[in-house]
Protein backbone atom coordinates (compact mmCIF):
# COMPACT_ATOMS: atom_id res chain seq x y z
CA UNK A 1 0.00 0.00 0.00
CA UNK A 2 1.48 3.58 -1.14
CA UNK A 3 2.18 6.15 1.66
CA UNK A 4 0.71 8.99 1.49
CA UNK A 5 1.23 12.38 3.21
CA UNK A 6 -1.73 14.68 3.16
CA UNK A 7 0.52 17.82 0.90
CA UNK A 8 1.51 15.09 -1.39
CA UNK A 9 -2.39 13.71 -1.62
CA UNK A 10 -2.48 15.05 -5.57
CA UNK A 11 1.17 13.74 -6.39
CA UNK A 12 1.64 10.48 -4.46
CA UNK A 13 -1.74 9.06 -5.23
CA UNK A 14 -4.31 9.56 -8.07
CA UNK A 15 -7.66 9.51 -6.26
CA UNK A 16 -11.32 10.54 -8.00
CA UNK A 17 -11.50 14.12 -8.38
CA UNK A 18 -14.15 14.39 -6.30
CA UNK A 19 -12.64 12.31 -3.36
CA UNK A 20 -9.59 15.01 -3.84
CA UNK A 21 -11.87 17.98 -3.66
CA UNK A 22 -14.02 16.74 -0.45
CA UNK A 23 -10.04 15.87 1.09
CA UNK A 24 -9.17 19.34 0.93
CA UNK A 25 -12.38 20.97 1.84
CA UNK A 26 -12.40 18.91 5.07
CA UNK A 27 -8.93 20.19 5.55
CA UNK A 28 -10.26 23.86 4.81
CA UNK A 29 -12.79 23.63 6.98
CA UNK A 30 -10.76 22.72 10.09
CA UNK A 31 -8.71 25.01 9.43
CA UNK A 32 -11.53 27.64 9.19
CA UNK A 33 -13.39 26.12 12.48
CA UNK A 34 -9.77 26.75 14.29
CA UNK A 35 -9.61 30.38 13.56
CA UNK A 36 -6.76 29.92 11.21
CA UNK A 37 -7.57 32.98 9.02
CA UNK A 38 -8.28 35.93 11.42
CA UNK A 39 -9.31 38.19 8.79
CA UNK A 40 -11.78 35.74 7.69
CA UNK A 41 -10.06 35.81 3.91
CA UNK A 42 -8.20 32.72 2.48
CA UNK A 43 -5.39 32.59 0.39
CA UNK A 44 -5.73 32.69 -3.55
CA UNK A 45 -6.18 29.10 -5.16
CA UNK A 46 -2.30 29.13 -6.33
CA UNK A 47 -1.53 29.27 -2.18
CA UNK A 48 -4.12 27.13 -1.13
CA UNK A 49 -2.79 24.69 -3.92
CA UNK A 50 0.59 25.19 -2.63
CA UNK A 51 -0.38 24.85 1.38
CA UNK A 52 -1.95 21.30 0.67
CA UNK A 53 -0.11 19.84 -2.27
CA UNK A 54 -3.18 19.88 -4.13
CA UNK A 55 -3.70 21.05 -7.83
CA UNK A 56 -5.44 24.08 -8.84
CA UNK A 57 -8.59 22.32 -9.95
CA UNK A 58 -8.83 19.90 -6.42
CA UNK A 59 -8.41 23.82 -5.15
CA UNK A 60 -11.02 25.11 -7.12
CA UNK A 61 -13.47 22.28 -6.47
CA UNK A 62 -12.72 22.25 -3.04
CA UNK A 63 -13.91 26.20 -2.54
CA UNK A 64 -17.09 25.38 -4.75
CA UNK A 65 -18.00 22.38 -1.26
CA UNK A 66 -17.75 25.21 0.92
CA UNK A 67 -19.66 27.48 -0.71
CA UNK A 68 -22.55 25.02 -1.10
CA UNK A 69 -22.62 24.58 2.23
CA UNK A 70 -22.42 28.24 2.90
CA UNK A 71 -19.60 29.00 5.00
CA UNK A 72 -17.60 30.47 2.41
CA UNK A 73 -18.48 33.24 -0.28
CA UNK A 74 -16.59 33.96 -3.45
CA UNK A 75 -16.50 37.34 -5.36
CA UNK A 76 -14.36 38.71 -8.24
CA UNK A 77 -11.65 41.12 -7.44
CA UNK A 78 -12.40 40.34 -2.90
CA UNK A 79 -11.40 36.68 -3.02
CA UNK A 80 -12.40 34.36 -0.65
CA UNK A 81 -13.63 35.04 2.55
CA UNK A 82 -15.68 33.18 5.27
CA UNK A 83 -19.72 33.70 5.04
CA UNK A 84 -19.89 33.53 8.91
CA UNK A 85 -17.66 32.59 11.38
CA UNK A 86 -18.26 28.54 13.15
CA UNK A 87 -17.88 28.60 16.99
CA UNK A 88 -16.97 25.08 18.88
CA UNK A 89 -19.02 24.00 21.32
CA UNK A 90 -17.58 21.05 23.80
CA UNK A 91 -19.54 18.00 24.52
CA UNK A 92 -17.15 17.38 26.95
CA UNK A 93 -17.90 19.61 29.53
CA UNK A 94 -21.09 20.61 31.08
CA UNK A 95 -21.61 24.44 30.23
CA UNK A 96 -24.46 26.69 28.81
CA UNK A 97 -23.82 28.25 25.73
CA UNK A 98 -22.92 31.51 26.92
CA UNK A 99 -20.59 30.19 29.42
CA UNK A 100 -19.09 27.79 26.15
CA UNK A 101 -18.77 31.29 24.01
CA UNK A 102 -17.92 33.57 26.74
CA UNK A 103 -15.46 36.14 25.51
CA UNK A 104 -16.10 35.14 21.60
CA UNK A 105 -18.97 36.47 20.83
CA UNK A 106 -22.05 37.82 22.17
CA UNK A 107 -24.87 35.62 23.23
CA UNK A 108 -28.60 36.98 23.83
CA UNK A 109 -31.72 35.16 24.50
CA UNK A 110 -35.33 35.89 22.91
CA UNK A 111 -37.55 34.08 25.64
CA UNK A 112 -40.53 32.47 23.90
CA UNK A 113 -42.36 30.22 26.15
CA UNK A 114 -41.48 30.41 30.20
CA UNK A 115 -44.45 28.79 32.06
CA UNK A 116 -45.59 26.28 34.38
CA UNK A 117 -47.56 23.36 33.10
CA UNK A 118 -49.88 20.98 35.26
CA UNK A 119 -49.23 18.00 33.75
CA UNK A 120 -45.93 16.70 31.84
CA UNK A 121 -45.97 15.26 28.52
CA UNK A 122 -45.52 11.16 29.16
CA UNK A 123 -42.00 10.75 27.68
CA UNK A 124 -40.55 14.00 29.51
CA UNK A 125 -42.46 12.89 32.72
CA UNK A 126 -40.13 9.10 32.10
CA UNK A 127 -37.37 10.78 31.79
CA UNK A 128 -37.15 13.33 34.48
CA UNK A 129 -38.19 10.11 36.64
CA UNK A 130 -41.52 11.68 38.14
CA UNK A 131 -44.88 10.95 37.23
CA UNK A 132 -46.71 13.38 35.01
CA UNK A 133 -49.27 14.65 36.99
CA UNK A 134 -46.63 16.34 39.13
CA UNK A 135 -46.71 19.19 36.58
CA UNK A 136 -42.90 20.98 35.81
CA UNK A 137 -41.97 24.44 34.12
CA UNK A 138 -41.55 24.26 29.89
CA UNK A 139 -39.06 27.17 28.65
CA UNK A 140 -38.38 27.76 25.15
CA UNK A 141 -36.23 30.42 23.50
CA UNK A 142 -34.40 31.26 20.61
CA UNK A 143 -31.03 32.29 21.13
CA UNK A 144 -28.70 34.87 19.13
CA UNK A 145 -24.98 34.76 18.69
CA UNK A 146 -23.65 38.54 17.59
CA UNK A 147 -26.98 39.22 16.22
CA UNK A 148 -27.78 36.16 14.28
CA UNK A 149 -29.86 33.54 15.62
CA UNK A 150 -27.96 30.67 16.45
CA UNK A 151 -30.40 28.01 17.87
CA UNK A 152 -33.68 26.92 19.44
CA UNK A 153 -33.72 25.75 23.02
CA UNK A 154 -36.85 24.15 24.73
CA UNK A 155 -36.35 22.67 28.09
CA UNK A 156 -38.35 20.44 30.45
CA UNK A 157 -37.74 21.01 34.25
CA UNK A 158 -38.73 19.66 37.11
CA UNK A 159 -41.63 21.59 39.53
CA UNK A 160 -39.29 23.05 42.02
CA UNK A 161 -36.50 23.28 39.70
CA UNK A 162 -38.03 25.02 36.96
CA UNK A 163 -39.86 27.68 39.28
CA UNK A 164 -36.63 28.64 40.80
CA UNK A 165 -35.45 29.29 36.96
CA UNK A 166 -38.57 31.39 36.04
CA UNK A 167 -38.00 33.59 39.24
CA UNK A 168 -34.60 33.82 37.34
CA UNK A 169 -33.32 36.12 34.58
CA UNK A 170 -34.17 33.85 31.55
CA UNK A 171 -32.87 36.65 28.46
CA UNK A 172 -29.84 37.16 30.00
CA UNK A 173 -28.64 33.80 31.53
CA UNK A 174 -28.14 30.16 30.72
CA UNK A 175 -30.72 27.60 32.31
CA UNK A 176 -27.30 25.45 34.32
CA UNK A 177 -26.06 28.86 35.82
CA UNK A 178 -30.14 30.20 37.02
CA UNK A 179 -30.47 26.14 38.38
CA UNK A 180 -27.39 26.24 40.43
CA UNK A 181 -28.02 29.70 41.85
CA UNK A 182 -31.35 30.19 41.73
CA UNK A 183 -32.78 26.52 42.63
CA UNK A 184 -29.52 25.59 44.96
CA UNK A 185 -28.91 22.64 43.05
CA UNK A 186 -25.63 21.78 41.94
CA UNK A 187 -25.64 19.85 38.57
CA UNK A 188 -23.15 16.62 37.84
CA UNK A 189 -23.21 14.97 34.75
CA UNK A 190 -25.10 14.99 31.80
CA UNK A 191 -26.25 12.17 29.20
CA UNK A 192 -26.03 14.08 25.28
CA UNK A 193 -27.03 12.26 21.81
CA UNK A 194 -26.32 14.57 18.44
CA UNK A 195 -28.29 13.99 15.55
CA UNK A 196 -28.15 15.46 12.08
CA UNK A 197 -31.42 16.78 10.96
CA UNK A 198 -33.09 18.57 8.34
CA UNK A 199 -34.81 22.00 9.13
CA UNK A 200 -38.57 21.98 9.64
CA UNK A 201 -40.58 25.10 8.28
CA UNK A 202 -41.39 26.28 11.75
CA UNK A 203 -37.71 25.57 12.57
CA UNK A 204 -36.20 27.38 9.53
CA UNK A 205 -37.96 30.39 10.15
CA UNK A 206 -36.95 31.05 13.44
CA UNK A 207 -33.27 30.06 12.94
CA UNK A 208 -32.68 32.43 9.72
CA UNK A 209 -32.02 29.63 7.33
CA UNK A 210 -33.77 27.86 4.27
CA UNK A 211 -36.29 24.38 5.29
CA UNK A 212 -34.25 21.46 4.93
CA UNK A 213 -30.77 22.99 5.43
CA UNK A 214 -29.05 20.79 8.01
CA UNK A 215 -29.12 21.62 11.87
CA UNK A 216 -27.81 19.27 14.86
CA UNK A 217 -30.54 17.98 16.84
CA UNK A 218 -29.00 17.87 20.37
CA UNK A 219 -30.98 15.87 23.16
CA UNK A 220 -29.56 16.67 27.22
CA UNK A 221 -30.55 15.15 30.10
CA UNK A 222 -29.15 16.82 32.67
CA UNK A 223 -29.10 15.55 36.50
CA UNK A 224 -28.30 17.06 39.60
CA UNK A 225 -24.90 16.29 41.73
CA UNK A 226 -26.77 13.62 43.62
CA UNK A 227 -28.13 11.67 40.38
CA UNK A 228 -31.48 13.24 39.72
CA UNK A 229 -32.66 14.17 36.47
CA UNK A 230 -34.01 18.05 36.32
CA UNK A 231 -33.57 19.17 33.20
CA UNK A 232 -34.68 17.11 29.48
CA UNK A 233 -34.08 19.17 26.86
CA UNK A 234 -33.79 19.29 23.14
CA UNK A 235 -32.32 22.17 21.20
CA UNK A 236 -31.48 23.11 17.01
CA UNK A 237 -28.32 24.28 16.45
CA UNK A 238 -27.22 26.14 13.13
CA UNK A 239 -25.00 23.64 11.21
CA UNK A 240 -23.24 26.10 9.59
CA UNK A 241 -22.86 28.25 12.53
CA UNK A 242 -21.48 25.13 15.09
CA UNK A 243 -18.97 22.71 15.14
CA UNK A 244 -19.69 20.15 18.14
CA UNK A 245 -16.68 18.93 19.72
CA UNK A 246 -14.79 16.69 22.40
CA UNK A 247 -11.69 15.27 23.79
CA UNK A 248 -11.78 11.33 24.17
CA UNK A 249 -9.41 9.16 25.93
CA UNK A 250 -9.15 5.96 25.51
CA UNK A 251 -9.96 4.07 28.66
CA UNK A 252 -11.43 0.63 30.07
CA UNK A 253 -14.39 -0.82 29.12
CA UNK A 254 -17.43 1.56 28.53
CA UNK A 255 -19.84 1.42 31.37
CA UNK A 256 -23.29 1.94 32.00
Amino acid sequence: MARVTVSGMDQHVRRPRAERARHLADGLRQQITDGAFADGTLPDERELGRRFGASRNAVRDALALLREEGLITRRRGIGTTVLLPKYGHGLDRLAGLAEELAGRGTVTNEVRVAAEVSVLPAAVATRLEVPAGAGGVYVERLRWLDGLPLSLDTSWLTAGVGRAVLAGDLRERDVFGLIEEAAGVPLGRAEVAVHAVSADPGTARLLGIEPGAAVFALERLTRSADGRPVDVESIRIRADRMTLRATLRRGGPPTT
